[in-house]
């Protein structure tokens, strides 16, 4: 459904910040250095800025930066570093309507969910600001040397781990960003960010509002660039003591070979290809729409997409059906109409690949019943799209496609759950799933023998800052959100006194 597609109309402070190159952010200062890119509003294909491309020097001083700031805000008392953050939560609320502006140009953002990318930020900042005064060691029994307990004491720390460099996607910057930006200075760490080359606005407002908010020069630096240069220059730098990555798995083995200089600790939060099984019970006004909105969210630019859909033989014609009627009544368009639910993709080039993975689906023997077509106006948009019949072997079954694009499989009652679900873990991936019934031995045997970081019932990729989340297999290494998002900054140290 072809959506509106009005200009959006712009604060003044966001056009103050989008016309001039956006810098890096080093030491509590902007730094203009490095050739200059444009920055591209999806929607349109028309430049709304120029970004600074920086590279190995760029990076050799945010990283001395972090690292000469670095003791002083680890031995920050925790109610400090709360209030700090509060304030960088409360600055966020305050500029909610920039953080929406610059999501919708900057990334290509339906407004309804550019609109959620404040508020998600400062409840992620709030949760970890809670967490500072918590972060805690133990005391622990302890017969070391053959001693008695009563004649030692035994204890842990946990430290901060260091200076981070946090590696982000384009997907949704700020949340992806704040992900890494809350845990991280709520663990007494600091951070150098190199943000999405294709979405690097969000960046650069966020490193500016902290330090109004008052944090230390050099705790939260911003160096833009591409992947190739200043990502790589990041994750091989010496003095770097963790690398966190949210994105592609291709690129999560790239940076595991150049981080292995060092030994410096790396979590990665990668690709997906999450199964979605539906069952004969499936309340379908529920499932309908759940299911649709696995697929289709973000223009299928998720790594917790729904994109292969399960559904037994009974209910998969009317499934089908409801999927297609609910994806053709999506209205699609730039995110400055508020009604458009499909944005565009990020680029010319993802687009240009989900073409090629639809046209071999239909090549490869897959029905296409709905969608799969570009829309004939400027930007990057391509229709949600399902096919049917599709078989194990085929391309948009096993690769990640990144767009709006669904492949359903089906199965009957002779199938076990264990056979199902073999089914559903035959990918690489690990990351998220979801199963749809009002049958409780089926939800919990399903929840049990799906191989993922993550299972919803009656519901996708359900997160919140208290539960943890990431992936099993090649969907990557650690879990963010939550206390568990701790340990990936923090590093433990066991003390034993002796006395005797």
């Amino acid at each position: 459904m072809l959506g509106g597609g009005a200009a959006i109309d712009i604060s003044t402070q966001t056009a103050e910040r989008l016309s001039k190159p956006q810098p890096h952010f080093i030491n509590g200062a902007r730094v203009a250095s490095g050739r200059l890119r444009d920055i591209l509003d999806p929607a349109t294909g028309n430049a709304i800025s120029q970004l600074h491309l920086g590279g190995a020097s760029e990076i050799d001083a945010a990283v001395a930066a972090g690292r000469a700031a670095l003791p002083g805000w680890a031995a920050a008392a925790p109610d400090e570093r709360a209030q700090l953050i509060l304030k960088l939560a409360e600055l966020l609320e305050r500029n909610a309507e920039a953080v929406t502006e610059i999501s919708i140009l900057d990334g290509g953002l339906p407004r309804p969910i550019a609109e959620g990318c404040a508020p998600f930020s400062s409840l992620l900042l709030r949760y970890y600001a809670g967490w500072t005064s918590k972060i805690a060691g133990q005391t622990l029994p302890s017969s070391a040397m053959g001693k008695s307990p009563n004649d030692l004491l035994a204890y842990t720390l946990r430290e901060p781990i260091g200076v981070v460099g946090a590696i982000t996607p384009w997907n949704y910057p700020f949340g992806m960003e704040m992900l890494k930006i809350a845990p991280v200075l709520a663990a007494g760490c600091a951070l150098v960010l190199k943000p999405a080359e294709d979405a690097p606005a969000a960046a650069l407002l966020m490193a500016e509002l902290a330090h109004e908010a008052g944090l230390p020069d050099g705790v939260f630096n911003v160096i833009n660039g591409l992947g190739e240069e200043a990502g790589a220059a990041l994750c091989a730098h010496g003095s770097i003591d963790k690398i966190a990555f949210t994105g592609s798995t291709e690129v999560g083995r790239i940076i595991v070979r150049a981080a292995a200089g060092n030994l410096k600790k790396v979590s990665l939060e990668l690709g997906g290809k999450s199964p979605v099984f539906v069952f004969p019970d499936a309340d379908l006004a529920t499932a309908v729409p759940g299911v649709a909105m696995a697929g289709f969210l973000l223009s299928g630019q998720n790594c917790v997409c729904g994109s292969r859909l399960f559904a037994h033989e009974k209910i998969a014609e009317d499934l089908a059906a409801g999927i297609a009627e609910f994806a053709r009544g999506m209205p699609i368009g730039p995110g400055s109409d508020p009604n458009n639910m499909i944005g565009p993709l990020i680029s010319e080039r993802q687009r240009d690949r989900v073409e090629g993975m639809i046209a071999q689906a239909g090549k490869e023997g897959a029905k296409r019943v709905t969608g799969g077509k570009r829309l004939d106006r400027d930007g990057w948009f391509i229709e949600p799209t399902l096919f049917a019949e599709c078989e194990p072997g085929m391309r948009i079954v096993r690769e990640e496609v990144f767009g709006p694009v669904i492949s359903m499989q089906t199965f009957s009652d002779d199938e076990s759950f264990e056979s199902l679900a073999a089914r559903g873990n035959d990918t690489a991936y690990g990351l998220s799933g979801s199963v749809w019934t009002r049958d409780l031995e089926t939800a919990m045997r399903m929840t049990r023998l799906i191989d993922a970081g993550q299972v919803g019932v009656n519901c996708h990729a359900a997160m919140d800052p208290t539960m943890p989340f990431g992936g099993n297999k090649q969907s990557g290494w650690g879990r963010e959100f939550g206390e568990a998002a701790l340990d990936l900054y923090t590093k433990t140290k066991a003390v034993t006194l002796s006395w005797s």
